[in-house]
């Protein structure tokens, strides 16, 4: 063979092994592209939020659910968040007896239980937040309260949340480890309802949430006790079993659970579950 002939014979080769390497990475393209389609194609597939998420919850989430809430339809447009604040007993009670309802927030594991009990959660309620007790006064404190102690002058009209509700149920636990007797001049049937009475004057003191009285900003005074530590109320947040919404109020819980909505609760005086 000629040498003009070898070297023709090796550019050939050279090329062909260029060409097969052409080949093979447009293969493995070809597989990549395919791969990343499918993934792309799973991703579209996730069923999309849409439809009212119906949220039953503690009175003394209302201002920070209500952030969520609004945040949570701004992040998923096509949904709608409601709300039925009220006392996590009655709001219990409802759940129990039929009312729909997609997620259940209580102030107590106490009040949490009268529906678990009942079946009508799926899983196992999750704390997201806790909250203590303060006694809420008049602004500027005009009566000098300063302890749990001074509640129980007969001079003074005080509000207690009712005993089966759970902000009530914690003022009575702080009450008992005290030894203290308080008589108060109504029994309200959620916190807001007490915490209203101190706004409007009709009372002098309630013994409310921390968080309500960092609602309520200057209409009232808050006054700390240490005996509230031994009654600090865990908050425990399920998807209820007949859910018309799951897949919102799982996302909804979700926001509630994360550092977002941590955030927002923290801000609005809870403490870290």
């Amino acid at each position: 063979m000629t040498r003009s002939a070898r070297r023709t014979r090796r550019t050939l080769q050279v090329a062909g092994a260029g060409a097969a390497a052409l080949l093979a990475l447009s293969a493995c393209s070809s597989s990549d592209d395919s791969s990343s389609s499918k993934s792309d194609t799973s991703a579209s597939a996730s069923p999309k939020m849409s439809g009212t998420v119906t949220v039953f919850a503690a009175a003394s989430l209302q201002e920070s659910f209500t952030t969520l809430g609004k945040e949570f339809e701004k992040a998923n447009p096509g949904t709608k968040v409601t709300f039925n604040f009220g006392g996590s007993d009655t709001l219990a009670a409802s759940i129990t007896g039929g009312a729909p309802a997609d997620v259940f927030a209580a102030a107590s594991p106490k009040t949490m239980a009268i529906v678990t009990d009942k079946k009508d959660a799926v899983g196992t309620p999750a704390t997201f937040v806790r909250n203590q007790l303060e006694i809420a006064t008049l602004p500027g404190n005009p009566d000098k309260v300063s302890s749990l102690k001074d509640l129980t002058k007969s001079s003074l009209k005080v509000v207690l949340c009712d005993k089966t509700v759970p902000c009530g149920a914690a003022a009575q636990k702080a009450l008992t480890a005290s030894k203290l007797k308080l008589t108060p001049v109504s029994y309200e049937q959620d916190v807001k309802s007490a915490l209203t009475k101190v706004e409007l004057k009709e009372a002098d003191a309630a013994v409310v949430y921390k968080t309500d009285v960092h609602a309520a900003g200057s209409k009232v005074q808050g006054v700390e006790f240490p005996e509230s530590a031994d009654a600090i109320n865990d908050y425990p947040i399920v998807l209820l079993k007949n859910a018309p919404n799951a897949v919102a109020a799982k996302a909804f819980i979700a926001l509630v659970q994360s550092a977002e909505g941590q955030k927002v609760l923290s801000a609005a005086g809870f403490l870290k579950p």
